[in-house]
């Protein structure tokens, strides 16, 4: 009897040896199988649509529009603190070279993020009249303000890119402080 109960448990071991080895060898074909199917499946990361395709050509627009701008206005800012003879008109210049300077380097951050590509480089910038550079200086920075603050103002409204919209809504309350110290300072030259 013992020699049959050691048998039987010898057979029972086998079963277990041979019914691993089979389940090993499912499971082996199993990720064999697995790897051949991906391998004839296109790689996600290359049919995921760009950040750019993703945008709205409204948001698009609106990033490049605002890159450009904000070029011009630290160009302009430079500009100012070089030929105005005023000292407010000097400050609101730095303000303009310092603001505008860190807000484009945020929005090149997102637009990096986003897959846009930026125009590289300011834009060139003809000489102000120096006799009247101060008040024509102050004029344009009425008028873009006034403008700016209109397109992000509808960027943050009506934008359908959640980032893009938080960056133009987190810069807005400082255009409307340029455009109020632009218009204070304007006042100031007449």
């Amino acid at each position: 009897m013992k020699h049959l109960s050691k048998l039987t448990s010898h057979f029972a071991l086998a079963a277990l040896v041979a019914g691993g080895l089979f389940l090993a060898g499912i499971v082996q074909a199993a990720e064999e199988k697995a790897k051949a199917d991906s391998a004839k499946k296109p790689d996600a990361a290359k049919t995921e649509k760009s950040p750019a395709a993703a945008l709205s050509d409204k948001d698009k627009d609106f990033i490049q529009a605002a890159a450009k701008g904000g070029m011009m206005e630290v160009e302009m800012g430079k500009m100012g603190q070089k030929q105005a003879k005023s000292a407010d008109v000097k400050k609101f210049a730095t303000l303009m070279v310092n603001d505008h300077t860190k807000a484009n380097n945020q929005l090149k951050a997102l637009a990096k993020k986003k897959g846009v590509t930026l125009e590289a480089g300011a834009p060139k910038m003809d000489k102000m009249n120096d006799a009247t550079f101060d008040k024509d200086y102050m004029a344009d920075m009425v008028k873009d303000h006034e403008k700016d603050v209109a397109e992000f103002e509808k960027e943050a409204k009506d934008g359908s890119d959640a980032d893009v919209k938080a960056w133009a809504t987190k810069t807005l309350p400082t255009l409307k402080k340029h455009l109020e110290l632009a218009k204070e300072t304007q006042g100031k030259l007449k």
